[in-house]
């Protein structure tokens, strides 16, 4: 028998980042093209008009605009600016 302990690894030391999911823009808040309004792990939220849903679920803006939330909270989307509207059609 040892009479001292060996310098093995910790077996619990290991703890990992969190990840910082969750929403990043608030209905009525301005954001631009390609910001990202709700980063998540499947689609606890679902994209609406001028937004899409990228590989990570994480759900981005089309155009610059307002974001609005509909249909419960769960759906998301982006009331474009009027320079933005036009030029989309």
């Amino acid at each position: 028998m040892a009479h001292k302990k060996g310098q093995g690894s910790v077996r619990n030391g290991r703890d990992s980042l969190s990840k910082r999911r969750g929403l990043k823009a608030y209905g009525g808040q301005a954001v631009t093209i390609g910001s990202i309004i709700v980063t998540q792990c499947g689609t606890r939220y679902s994209p609406g008009r001028f937004v899409r849903l990228a590989k990570n679920s994480s759900i981005f803006a089309l155009v610059a605009g307002k974001v609005y939330f509909d249909q419960g909270g769960k759906r998301i989307n982006v009331l474009p600016d009027d320079a933005t509207a036009t030029a989309i059609g």
